[in-house]
């Protein structure tokens, strides 16, 4: 199955969360893309001590997920794209939701 995660949340627990649900499926034999929007990009600057982000994010990354970064959206938020999280846009987000076999939110 193919999976879409749309991630628009700055919250370090809920991003934590998306990413480990990523990392789950990924082991399961599923392929999964993650798109970065609004707050979302801010995601790799979330580490706390209870919600290790970045070390998520790597896990998902090394598992095979990829990760997309809406330009637009890091330029609201003065950020760039990274090798983690390369700067994307909206024809990305919409190939990520019609290649999908389920899109989720967080």
């Amino acid at each position: 199955m193919k999976i879409g995660i749309i991630l628009y949340s700055n919250d370090p627990e809920t991003v934590w969360n998306a990413f480990r649900f990523g990392s789950f499926s990924l082991k399961q034999g599923e392929s999964v893309k993650c798109f970065l929007t609004g707050k979302g990009v801010e995601a790799e600057n979330l580490d706390t001590d209870q919600f290790k982000v970045m070390e998520m994010m790597r896990g998902f990354v090394e598992a095979g997920g990829r990760v997309f970064a809406c330009g637009t959206c890091l330029k609201l938020h003065s950020k760039e794209g990274t090798e983690l999280c390369p700067l994307s846009n909206m024809r990305t987000m919409l190939d990520i939701i019609q290649e999908s076999d389920k899109v989720l939110t967080f």
